[in-house]
């Protein structure tokens, strides 16, 4: 069953990747990432979350970061949810925008 593109019009049968100007500090309610370029600082509110962020780029799609971060399908919308957030405020990328950036 395929859910891309989501509710959220986030596809996570693409590839995405943590963008490069991107700082992460990881707490114990999850992290904080630091976009250098927009300046804008985002929270994730759960270290599962930050696993996932974290792996994208070493993962084919982010379903598959999602499912080696162990999300279960029923977890699933709500992740999607939150990394379209965080393709929304440029905390990650398309493989592809590197180039365009």
């Amino acid at each position: 069953m395929s859910t891309s593109p989501t509710a959220t019009g986030f596809d996570l049968d693409a590839a995405w990747r943590l963008h490069p100007q991107v700082s992460v500090r990881p707490e114990r309610f999850g992290a904080l990432l630091y976009h250098f370029g927009t300046r804008r600082l985002s929270f994730l509110k759960s270290p599962a979350l930050l696993c996932v962020v974290r792996s994208l780029d070493s993962q084919p799609s982010a379903r598959a970061a999602c499912a080696a971060a162990g999300v279960t399908v029923a977890e699933l919308p709500g992740y999607a949810s939150a990394l379209a957030c965080l393709a929304a405020s440029s905390m990650i990328c398309c493989p592809a925008a590197k180039e365009r950036q």
